[in-house]
């Protein structure tokens, strides 16, 4: 059994069972991102789909902590890239409000903070050849004009990040990157707060039990944690993703 691939696929072609991922995110986001045309899909070895790669035609994310980086690093480029599109969107340019606007400027300056400092990160540890390159986005899905449709998709990107991290830093080995992990995953639960009380001012939506879960019986006071694989399937149902990578090799313990 081959593991997933990320990759483009026109809806017309769509199989109803590859539909599940984008089902998986929705579930796991509560927001349908419309007009999506990208998904990620598990490919096994007698998948006869033209469309499947064959190996070494894309990049794969690596193994250990360079893995582990990587497919950070390809979440912060999302995130940035989502934002850069807001700061440049019709909502965000005419918003009379100084902190929303100030607010959202900050979200962007940090997601790009973040992903300099993992370019940075793995290439000090690593070749050039084993660095994820530059992926390209496809947003036509999202209407930029649109504030609740913006600060929707924030919260599904920010909600979704700190769950990624929690989910990953078990699985690194150096604990100077845990450190690191750690230090950004508590920006991304910021984000993620200042969003929902953008979406509804003065609620408790900061810590739901849509974002936080029961351990052990102690009660609901824990953040979500989830696998990079389920990550990964959440994310590439968006559709936002254009670049083919895979993640055969990443740690899952």
């Amino acid at each position: 059994m081959k593991k997933p691939l990320i990759k483009v696929q026109t809806s017309e072609n769509l199989h109803s069972n590859k539909s599940n991922s984008r089902r998986n995110f929705l579930k796991m986001g509560g927001l349908a991102v419309a007009g999506s045309s990208l998904l990620l899909v598990g490919c096994s070895d007698d998948d006869d789909d033209p469309m499947t790669p064959e190996p070494g035609d894309v990049f794969d994310l690596g193994s250990g902590d360079v893995g582990i980086l990587n497919y950070a690093y390809a979440l912060e480029q999302l995130e940035a890239a989502f934002y850069t599109n807001v700061l440049n969107g019709s909502y965000w340019m005419g918003l009379s409000d100084g902190k929303e606007k100030t607010i959202l400027e900050d979200l962007y300056n940090h997601e790009v903070i973040h992903r300099e400092f993992f370019k940075t990160a793995i290439n000090a540890a690593t070749s050039a050849s084993n660095v994820l390159p530059e992926l390209e986005f496809d947003f036509t899905g999202v209407d930029f004009s649109s504030r609740d449709t913006v600060l929707a998709t924030a919260k599904i990107l920010e909600d979704t990040g700190v769950a990624a991290y929690n989910g990953a830093g078990q699985l690194l080995a150096s604990t100077d990157y845990l450190l690191i992990a750690g230090k950004i995953v508590s920006v991304e639960a910021r984000h993620a707060s200042a969003i929902a009380n953008l979406i509804n001012p003065g609620s408790t939506d900061f810590a739901g039990d849509s974002v936080l879960v029961d351990i052990g019986g102690s009660g609901v006071a824990y953040d979500k944690a989830s696998s990079p694989s389920d990550i990964i399937t959440a994310v590439g149902a968006t559709g936002f993703i254009k670049t083919k990578f895979t993640a055969n090799n990443l740690p899952t313990s």
